[in-house]
């Protein structure tokens, strides 16, 4: 009996104990939320020639020559699947094409156009700012402020005119005393990304955005043998937004041209309807026309498909090595045996963008 009475004490204290145990350890830790990853990037642009001027002569005889203006807004922007973003770059070339009063082209127009970033502290804006901020500087608060929100979430930022030309400045605490230019286009393009955005692999580490802007196609005015060739500034800037894995790998880029011309009369007045927003290829699809003239029957937006599967999965420096043909009607294009058939423009600013987005390339925001 009193092993039995012994054995019951035992066993109560031991109960006793594990109770107390139990009331007095942690709970189990939640588990850690997914790690966000990307899954889409997107590239958007705005294009206007709103500002080029005439040939004017004012009444005192003063002439002001003409130049053909492009702005071309663009953003590249890297999504989670609610829609967040993740990263972003925004960027603004801003290419003038100036003529004399013999709508002569006085700009040179065989070095390459700079954007806003580029350009940096060259651009001038932080002398006139009352932040004190250059552009690029400014940008890239507007940038951090949209990582983690959606795209709905950024178009309802509130906004004041500051005057007419800066019509939406943003009025929020987080801003106002970091950015100070109108962003009204820098959403607009944004959106466009977002609705633009493509599936893109696991694995995302950064984004980038690179350009290349060529005016070596404007031309000036001339009249040989009664054969008149009109004054032209033509602005073309190939882009590439592109997502690279952690070992510098191309998951996946968006490649595109804006093919952008101010058209003038002989009299230096612009033919060319200022008020429309220019289309790039890709937005003009089989209307640009490449098919009919093409050797493989492929649209330019066919070919860029192409070209783009061919880059992933590459590094720059594979990509870079890419055989080129040196003959025929379009020297520079591919002379690999993959696509050969699939690929027959000059392929040199598209490989030249891509490799500025790397350099360009951002973290993905975690």
């Amino acid at each position: 009996m009193r092993k039995i009475v012994s054995s019951l004490v035992v066993l109560v204290l031991m109960l006793v104990m594990l109770a107390g145990c139990t009331s007095t350890s942690e709970p189990p830790a939640p588990p850690a939320p997914p790690t966000p990853k990307v899954a889409k990037i997107g590239l958007g642009h705005i294009t206007s020639i709103a500002k080029s001027t005439d040939l004017t002569v004012e009444a005192d005889g003063t002439v002001k020559t003409p130049a053909g203006q492009v702005d071309t807004v663009i953003v590249a922007a890297a999504f989670d699947a609610d829609g967040k973003v993740m990263q972003v770059a925004i960027d603004t070339s801003q290419s003038k094409v100036a003529f004399d009063k013999d709508l002569q082209l006085t700009t040179d127009i065989s070095v390459p156009g700079q954007t806003k970033v580029e350009l940096k502290d060259g651009y001038g804006m932080k002398r006139v700012s009352s932040i004190q901020k250059e552009w690029f500087e400014q940008a890239a608060e507007l940038e951090k402020w949209m990582i983690g929100k959606t795209v709905s979430e950024i178009k309802a930022m509130k906004t004041k005119q500051r005057d007419e030309s800066h019509p939406a400045v943003p009025d929020v605490p987080e801003l106002t005393s970091l950015v100070t230019i109108t962003v009204q286009d820098y959403i607009a393009a944004l959106e466009e990304a977002y609705n633009t955005a493509v599936d893109v692999p696991e694995g995302g580490a950064k984004l980038g955005l690179g350009h290349v802007v060529d005016l070596g196609s404007s031309k000036s005015y001339a009249n040989v043998d009664g054969k008149e060739t009109l004054p032209l500034a033509q602005v073309n800037a190939t882009i590439a937004a592109t997502l690279f894995d952690a070992d510098g790998k191309v998951l996946h880029t968006i490649i595109d041209t804006c093919q952008t011309k101010v058209t003038y009369d002989k009299d230096g007045k612009v033919t060319a309807d200022k008020t429309a927003e220019p289309k790039s290829k890709k937005e003009l699809g089989d209307a640009y026309g490449m098919k009919r003239a093409s050797g493989i029957g492929k649209e330019w937006f066919e070919q860029m498909a192409e070209l783009e599967k061919w880059m992933a999965g590459k590094t720059v420096d594979q990509i870079k090595a890419m055989k080129l043909t040196t003959t025929g009607d379009h020297p520079g294009a591919p002379d690999e045996a993959d696509l050969k058939s699939l690929v027959t423009v000059t392929v040199g600013d598209y490989i030249e963008a891509l490799a500025e987005s790397y350099t360009n390339a951002k973290s993905i925001a975690q």
